[in-house]
């Protein structure tokens, strides 16, 4: 399963002209689950970002997880993290996870998300969505947790 982060000041989705989800700081989270992907690695996935210490303290240092500051996930679902570029200039999407399995996979992160930590908005599995951000730093930071571990 795999995700990029952004760190960032606020964000929202739209969808055909209407808010779906919109956070203040925090992060946005874009996920793929690819094929062979379980909810172990939902899982793994969603305990691993937030406790990603990306945030900085008094200091300036990144020390603090999206825990610690107490801000928003906003969960969007993004089969082309999954693109194959290697073969020619028009990417294969091959390794992403049927669609049934996405949708599940990510109902799954997105349920355990809401379990784990207060303030969660999403997207809208397999719709067509426009992404407004404000990219705090910037930081972006890919994760991924292969099958099986």
């Amino acid at each position: 399963m795999k995700a990029l982060l952004q760190r960032v000041a606020e964000a929202r989705v739209v969808i055909a002209g209407r808010t779906v989800g919109e956070i203040g700081a925090g992060l946005l989270v874009l996920v793929c689950a690819e094929r062979g992907d379980t909810e172990a690695q939902a899982d793994k996935l969603l305990a691993k970002l937030l406790k990603l210490r990306i945030f900085s303290d008094a200091a300036g240092k990144m020390n603090l997880s999206v825990q610690d500051i107490a801000g928003g996930l906003l969960i969007v679902s993004q089969f082309t993290l999954a693109a194959d570029t290697t073969g020619g200039n028009r990417p294969s999407f091959t390794g992403a996870a049927a669609p049934d399995d996405g949708r599940r996979l990510y109902a799954h992160f997105v349920a355990q998300a809401r379990t784990a930590h207060p303030v969660v908005q999403t997207g809208e599995f397999g719709a067509d969505m426009q992404v407004h951000l404000v990219n705090d730093g910037p930081v972006t930071i890919p994760l991924s947790v292969p099958p099986g571990g």
